[in-house]
């Protein structure tokens, strides 16, 4: 387990296995500067959390990897490729789930692949295995009005990983849903990385989320937002959740990034 000493300040140097290029990313909305001079690496295999006070541009700077927004200046880089538009290499994870309402979860979680013109056998048995993975087998014909907030967002991450993209974005996946039900996602994500072994890009407000989660948190200062710190909390992911929770190298993380923050916080 983590002690206060190995939660360590990450390195910025080029890393070998990046997936993931961000290079002097500025944005801004007329006369607002929501980002400066961004410029990280995301490697493979790996979960990142972006981490600030509200308004530093969490949301904004995974829009941008996504392609889904542009940059006022800067590239991105995905396998080397600068991106100009959404791609199949990446799949987003909406904080509001964005279900289609008038479709079944089946067909929710398969419509990237329909869209590839994947052939209807192939996409529902892929769908398939994420709905199970994500514990959902038995729903698949229920409509997203049939369903809790939890499960909703549960069909959104089935979906994003039915499309086999390399990149796995998440905006606050997990916030609106209670808190029993929000760890049970962060160990069941946690399940999922290892199990996928893709590339995650997470956003979240909370501190002790974050450090649960993460190989690896940036963190990110008021507007416009610039990259203050990097950590690496080194949890050992072998010992049992309610054991990190309560150890106090974990909780030594938290405090320590908290201690960063508070002086943003309103």
């Amino acid at each position: 387990m983590a002690s206060p000493m190995t939660a360590r300040v990450a390195e910025t140097t080029s890393k070998p296995d990046a997936i993931v290029e961000v290079r002097d990313i500025c944005k801004r909305y007329g006369d607002l500067e929501a980002l400066r001079n961004i410029n990280l690496e995301f490697e493979r295999g790996k979960l990142t959390t972006l981490l600030g006070p509200s308004g530093c541009g969490k949301t904004t700077l995974l829009k941008i990897i996504a392609g889904l927004v542009p940059s006022t200046s800067g590239e991105i880089r995905i396998n080397g490729k600068v991106v100009t538009g959404p791609g199949p290499e990446r799949a987003f994870v909406f904080q509001d789930f964005a279900l289609m309402p008038w479709a079944t979860v089946l067909r929710n979680v398969a419509f990237g692949l329909e869209l590839k013109g994947v052939s209807q056998a192939e996409r529902h048995r892929v769908a398939k295995h994420y709905i199970g993975e994500v514990g959902l087998n038995g729903f698949e014909e229920k409509y997203p009005h049939e369903l809790s907030g939890g499960m909703r967002q549960r069909v959104g991450i089935a979906r994003a990983f039915s499309v086999n993209a390399d990149v796995l974005l998440l905006d606050e996946p997990f916030s609106a849903v209670d808190e029993q039900n929000r760890r049970k996602f962060q160990e069941d994500l946690l399940q999922l990385v290892e199990k996928e072994r893709k590339t995650f890009l997470f956003v979240t407000h909370s501190i002790e989320e974050a450090v649960y989660v993460s190989d690896r948190i940036v963190l990110l200062s008021p507007r416009p937002g610039r990259v203050s710190q990097i950590i690496e909390p080194n949890i050992d992911r072998s010992a049992a959740p309610d054991v990190i929770r309560r150890d106090k190298g974990y909780l030594d993380v938290v405090e320590e990034i908290w201690q960063g923050l508070r002086q943003y916080a309103e």
